[in-house]
């Protein structure tokens, strides 16, 4: 009784945390003429609700893709044309054909929100209680620790409290699979409706750098000139390395701090500044009181336990590998402060305007690609050892 009396609170917690957010600014408020993704969320009503199926990824007199056409799959086409229906009966000049562009009041606010508070309700923080509640040899307390640190994970609730921009993954298998194949077919009646959803997706012809949001890739082109790359969008990897914040909370929390201030100049364009400074300091809290974080830096702790074995084979003096890394997380944490600060204070050189992003991007990328190496060293050694074992066996 008691564990279900303190995960109903941790939700509560959750959901204050959200509703707090939402009460702040977001994209493209007041900006025409293109306003921003809240726009583009409601546009996307607008389209679904008004025109047939296949009319939704085709430009028409009655459907410019210029101004934010569907680019995302079906499954989100069919979600904002639910929405579309609430907000008809609420109020139809909502997504009234070409009349409704950039519409923007309080009322419209309240229930655009609301429309994102109600899909975590029923979608993402079920999944995360139940999550939580199934992991093994972990106690009551851990289990709502875990699910607290997950719900209070500041990128998602930027993004879509703030920012206003859904993120809704549904990663069972089965239903995966199902749902693709329902979604999907209404579009595969005819080759030219696949293509033209598929070039919708795949934006090459418009470019891949938006916002400065894809930052291995704008670091890469800046410090490399490498072209042709698609950007891998952050959002992909955030989920996973959320279900292993019980597991290495050490690098798991560094990792969600970096990922979130990666989307620094995003969410200072949409002035979420202090509902950034303040989530993450709240995850963060939450973090290293839930799981020590601090205390749990030896090798095997990290999981590199196995690699530091095979390393001192070679080099048997290897014993250093934990007080690097934290290092590198002191410096990492420094450098996002002052980053932030002298974004947020200073003014950029008029020959160089976008420097403080570029170095936000840059920043952010030399920490993704240790953490991409990270990662892929547990993996690795994680795969040899348990062949190992099996050969014992």
């Amino acid at each position: 009784m008691e564990k279900w009396y303190l995960m109903t609170t941790v939700v509560l917690i959750g959901l204050t945390v959200r509703w707090t957010v939402s009460l702040n600014s977001y994209s493209g408020a007041g900006r025409p003429p293109m306003f921003g993704d809240y726009e583009a969320q409601r546009h996307w009503q607008e389209i679904t609700f008004n025109l047939p199926i296949k009319q939704w990824y085709f430009n028409s007199s009655d459907n410019d893709l210029l101004y934010w056409g569907l680019d995302y799959p079906p499954l989100t086409a069919y979600h904002s044309l639910l929405c579309a229906y609430v907000a008809k009966f609420i109020n139809p000049d909502w997504i009234a054909l070409h009349t409704s562009r950039g519409y923007e009041s309080q009322a419209h606010k309240l229930f655009m929100r609301t429309t994102v508070l109600i899909a975590d309700l029923l979608i993402y923080i079920p999944a995360v209680v139940l999550y939580c509640c199934c992991l093994k040899e972990m106690s009551t307390k851990k289990k709502i620790a875990n699910a607290l640190c997950i719900l209070l994970y500041p990128g998602l609730i930027l993004i879509d409290y703030g920012h206003f921009q859904f993120v809704l993954l549904i990663k069972l298998a089965c239903t995966v699979v199902a749902s693709f194949v329902l979604c999907w077919l209404p579009f595969f009646t005819e080759r030219e409706q696949t293509l033209q959803v598929l070039r919708r997706l795949f934006p090459v012809d418009r470019g891949l750098f938006e916002d400065k949001v894809a930052n291995v890739w704008c670091s890469l082109s800046v410090f490399l000139k490498i072209k042709d790359i698609l950007p891998h969008h952050i959002q992909i990897v955030i989920r996973p390395v959320c279900l292993i914040l019980s597991e290495i909370p050490f690098m798991s929390t560094w990792f969600l701090l970096v990922s979130t201030f990666s989307m620094l100049p995003l969410l200072l364009k949409d002035e979420l500044l202090m509902p950034s400074v303040v989530t993450m300091v709240a995850f963060f809290i939450a973090c290293a009181t839930s799981f020590s974080i601090f205390e749990k830096t030896s090798e095997e702790e990290l999981q590199l336990k196995s690699f530091s074995i095979s390393v001192r084979k070679y080099l048997p003096y290897f014993t250093f590998l934990p007080r690097i890394i934290q290092h590198l997380f002191l410096i990492s944490i420094i450098m996002m402060v002052l980053l932030t600060l002298m974004t947020v204070t200073l003014d950029p050189p008029q020959t160089l305007p976008d420097l403080f992003s570029v170095l936000v991007c840059f920043v952010s990328c030399l920490n993704f690609l240790f953490f991409l190496v990270y990662f892929n060293i547990i993996i690795t050694w994680d795969s040899k050892s348990r062949r190992s074992q099996k050969k014992i066996s």
